[in-house]
């Protein structure tokens, strides 16, 4: 299986290229998280989302209403059991996010050098002059010369649906703007961002509060995506408000990174958080094009240095209305890979786009040809300087396994885990086989009723690379004899033999806890 694995730097036959990849149970151990919306409601279409590669799916509650939202989660219920593949939920908060409310919902085409003027007075209707924005204050927080973007959803980067305005003056709470290029904006939102300016709004706004309290909650959601993280404080104010709400005291919590002042404060955020997702289209507006490579590079690398996923949004735009990706955006998802992100997230492209499974199959597939010529080896001597020594003991055991495990040319390393904590780390190294991560469920109770911990864990870890879960039978302790821990293993190798990661006579790296001791095992399957 991994004589497949080449190095960039290494020649390369050009026929060899061409052989086509061989199929296998996961489309990529690059995860893909795929945005659900209008055009991706349909329990069809979402099984066909679960089977092409998608392992988390987003809520953006941007737009939508809670009911809305309810009925495509009860969609992708039906399809994560209909399809046996296991699916995480993600809700996107709207945070400090400036939003033209366009209730006519009829397109409003702008010509260049005419004159728009934006005001807070949401009474009015959004028009080629006016624009009615949600947010009293961007009078004082812009000056003459300032830009401001608007454009749908996001910016798509097309100059003929998104527009860029220029400042022109300051009148009371008004601010009028001259157009700097024709466009028609459709749909009944646009997003309105201005350039490294301050925005003076919470980073979780009441709604965003109501909307986590309710749907959130009965939803139990795995992974809060933090929109517009400025500060750690953002990530600790809202791990605080997610700690009185129940279950939710486990969700862990993704900051967005989506302007300069996230950027500024980001060694800090990366400390407080779960995990990042850089918000490209945001950041490629505040920042000089030329800069939003280095900072993807030195974010994700940061990431990968303290283990935790790093997710890259904005990748394929044009597929929301094209079959193919353009050979940059091709090129940019298997950079992506390389530079060592974890995940991808689709947001217009399987919301709203025309072609969302084929759009996570393509992806999947560059991930994948990406993940070949990875260089392993590079990257497990740049992790264990990064980590240095004396190791912590559970850093030493996964380092140990991930090196076994390419040593003997392992298919899989399985992981015994009950909190996810030691799998995560083993995907750390980037090991170029999957490790299957065996979530022992644990019992526990409130005093009223018991329950099961575990399922949390096994989703949570749908956005790590290389990391695929399956969660263990409840009547097997974590404190485990010898015993049950060879019925687990059991277990998770017929499984793996079914998905067909593992054939007979091959090898597999085995970490398991074993009383006070962490034990590394390889063995070698019979017939």
């Amino acid at each position: 299986m991994h004589s497949s694995h080449l190095l960039l730097e290494e020649p390369i036959r050009m026929a060899s290229i061409l052989e086509p990849s061989k199929a296998s149970f996961f489309p990529a151990m690059t995860k893909i998280v795929g945005t659900l919306g209008p055009k991706s409601r349909t329990v069809e279409v979402i099984s066909g989302c679960l089977k092409a590669g998608m392992s988390v799916a987003r809520f953006d509650f941007s737009w939508g209403d809670a009911q809305y939202h309810r009925e495509i989660l009860e969609n992708l219920k039906v399809a994560v059991k209909s399809t046996k593949k296991l699916c995480a939920v993600m809700l996107d908060t709207v945070g400090a996010e400036l939003q033209v409310v366009n209730k006519s919902e009829k397109p409003i085409s702008l010509q260049a050098d005419g004159i728009v003027i934006l005001t807070p007075d949401q009474g009015q209707e959004a028009s080629s002059e006016l624009f009615p924005i949600n947010f009293d204050g961007l009078s004082k927080a812009v000056k003459k010369g300032d830009t401001i973007f608007v454009g749908q959803y996001l910016f798509t980067g097309s100059e003929t649906t998104s527009v860029w305005l220029e400042v022109s003056e300051v009148k009371g709470e008004d601010v009028v703007c001259v157009i700097k290029n024709s466009a028609t904006l459709a749909g009944s939102l646009f997003t309105l961002h201005a350039s490294q300016i301050r925005i003076d709004l919470p980073t979780l706004s009441d709604k965003d509060k109501q909307v986590i309290s309710s749907w959130g909650v009965q939803n139990k959601i795995d992974f809060l995506s933090l929109s517009y993280t400025r500060h750690a404080e953002d990530v600790r104010e809202a791990r605080e408000f997610l700690s009185k709400l129940g279950d939710l005291n486990q969700t862990q919590i993704f900051a967005k990174i989506e302007n300069i002042e996230g950027l500024n404060h980001f060694d800090e955020i990366l400390q407080a958080a779960d995990g990042i997702i850089l918000s490209r289209g945001n950041l490629g507006i505040d920042l000089p094009p030329e800069k939003v490579f280095l900072f993807q590079k030195a974010a994700v690398y940061k990431c990968n240095m303290a283990g935790k996923p790093a997710v890259v949004t904005r990748v394929v735009d044009s597929m929301t209305d094209n079959l193919r990706p353009t050979r940059a955006e091709a090129t940019d998802v298997a950079n992506a890979v390389l530079d060592g992100t974890d995940a991808i997230l689709l947001g217009a492209e399987t919301l709203r786009g025309l072609y969302p499974v084929e759009t996570i199959s393509i992806v999947g597939k560059i991930c994948a040809e990406a993940e070949k010529v990875f260089n392993q080896d590079l990257y497990f001597k740049k992790t264990n300087k990064y980590v240095g020594e004396p190791m912590t003991h559970l850093e030493s055991i996964a380092s140990s396994a991930v090196r076994a495990a390419i040593k003997v040319k392992a298919s899989v390393i399985i992981c015994f885990t009950s909190s996810g904590r030691a799998a995560r780390l083993i995907a750390k190294y980037r090991p170029t086989m999957p490790v299957l991560s065996v979530v022992i469920p644990r019992l526990k109770t409130n005093q009223l009723k018991w329950s099961f911990s575990g399922a949390f864990e096994a989703r949570q870890s749908l956005i790590v690379r290389g990391l695929f879960p399956m969660l263990a039978d409840p009547r097997h302790p974590a404190e485990s004899t010898s015993a049950t821990n060879e019925s687990i293993l059991k277990v998770a190798l017929d499984h793996g033999k079914t998905s067909g990661i593992i054939k007979s006579h091959d090898r597999v790296v085995v970490c398991q806890k074993v009383g006070d001791a962490s034990v590394v095992k390889i063995i070698e399957l019979e017939d």
